[in-house]
């Protein structure tokens, strides 16, 4: 059988439809050793721009993502795994990135580089508005809670958006975010944080649960809530609405020893209502408001709920 000379084989990737870099598992951190013409279209960022860093500076700031958790996850087992990332290209531009991430092994089986595929799925994800019909479960469904993930609650909320731009109604975003997570599940363990997760966010659920209510998964030990306003239902009853929610789960008395608040788990709410203006197509102010509101909610180390009104 003729063997393949490396030449051939990088014409080969060079020429691949897909993104692909390729990364050094034996090294520190990772780094990429080889990016193809694909990638460099796909992300702006050219073959010089990456080489010797880490595949994480396609995510920025954005780094609490639920994608991220799984490619650690994988990373640490030396396993592969299929997941959906918010990335951002070169010029700043968020690129949805459905990417599959293969270890390679030598002749005697010892790992020696990660292979990541590449694919933009940010069409795909703006077609869904028309229905679900043919998205893969894996990118409406989050794994760990069950409810939408972000990748879905984000375009449930930018067609929300439109909806209430044209109606000029107004939109509340609520998150609710566990307070000392990472410190349960140091405390208890993974699947017990998983379990902990998976508890509060059917209890948020089941709180808001009108057919118009969109909740989901913001991002790891986040949960969003979007509340449009129909159905009769004023900003106030939204508030009281997230107000018993937060009561709640601190009710359910799940023990927590290194809460800062109290012995068992309890969970912050940042809200903000925002109507939409006409020349406003994102619901980027929206967004931003509603995190002010969630982080000065964290910075008085209380719990509780902030709202932050139109």
């Amino acid at each position: 059988m003729q063997q393949l000379d490396a030449v051939f084989m990088r014409r080969v990737l060079d020429s691949a439809p897909d993104g692909v870099a390729i990364c050094d598992a034996i090294a520190p951190d990772h780094p990429v050793v080889y990016v193809n013409a694909a990638f460099e279209v796909l992300t702006g960022y050219l073959a010089a721009d990456v080489i010797g860093s880490n595949l994480r500076l396609l995510q920025g700031a954005d780094r609490e993502q639920e994608g991220l958790r799984r490619v650690r996850n994988a990373l640490a087992r030396g396993e592969e795994c299929r997941v959906l990332l918010r990335n951002y290209r070169k010029s700043g531009e968020l690129l949805w990135n459905e990417m599959y991430l293969q270890p390679m092994r030598d002749g005697d089986g010892v790992l020696t580089n990660y292979v990541a595929f590449f694919r933009d799925a940010s069409s795909r994800l703006r077609s869904v508005e028309r229905g679900p019909e043919g998205l893969p479960s894996w990118l409406r469904e989050d794994r760990v809670t069950g409810l939408s993930s972000r990748a879905w609650f984000d375009e449930l909320v930018a067609r929300e958006w439109r909806i209430a731009r044209r109606e000029s109604q107004p939109l509340t975003l609520a998150l609710f975010n566990i307070d000392a997570l990472k410190s349960y599940s140091e405390t208890y363990g993974k699947s017990a944080g998983d379990a902990c997760v998976r508890r509060i966010a059917g209890s948020i659920a089941g709180v808001f649960r009108r057919g118009s209510d969109v909740v989901g998964v913001w991002s790891e030990g986040c949960i969003g809530v979007l509340a449009v306003h129909r159905d009769g239902m004023g900003v106030s009853g939204i508030v009281a609405h997230a107000t018993a929610t937060v009561r709640k789960v601190a009710e359910m008395h799940i023990h927590h020893p290194r809460s800062p608040l109290q012995k068992f788990v309890t969970v912050t709410a940042g809200l903000a209502t925002v109507t939409p203006e006409r020349d406003e197509e994102a619901p980027m102010r929206l967004i931003e408001r509603t995190q002010t509101a969630l982080l000065e909610g964290k910075r008085d180390m209380r719990g509780g709920l902030k709202h932050m009104p139109d």
